[in-house]
């Protein structure tokens, strides 16, 4: 479970539309309730920080589109409630352009 803190526009498919599903999973969980990966330290990042999460939503989106990608899932956008700006990292920029570096992907980092 990963959110990255890399422009959308550097990823590759893979992880662009990874990360699209996996910030519903995140977002489900937190507003929600729901159990699952609630431990998890990537969703642990996000608790309190729903506004910046939903803003990530939308810079995903909008990437998404600009590909030709199809988008029907929104979020509620009433629950985005707390911090606008996600400065907890799991793993700092550095390390993530690393991460994907050596998954040899599309990504453009």
């Amino acid at each position: 479970m990963r959110i990255w803190d890399i422009e959308p526009s550097k990823l590759c498919r893979e992880h662009l539309l990874g990360e699209h599903r996996e910030l519903h999973a995140i977002w489900s969980i937190l507003t929600k309730g729901k159990k699952g990966y609630s431990q998890h330290p990537e969703t642990k990042r996000w608790r309190g920080k729903l506004l910046a999460l939903y803003k990530r939503h939308q810079k995903l989106v909008a990437e998404m589109k600009k590909r030709g990608y199809n988008h029907k899932s929104d979020l509620d956008y009433s629950l985005a409630k707390g911090g606008r700006v996600q400065n907890d990292y799991v793993n700092s920029y550095s390390e993530q352009i690393e991460i994907l570096r050596g998954k040899k992907c599309g990504c453009k980092v």
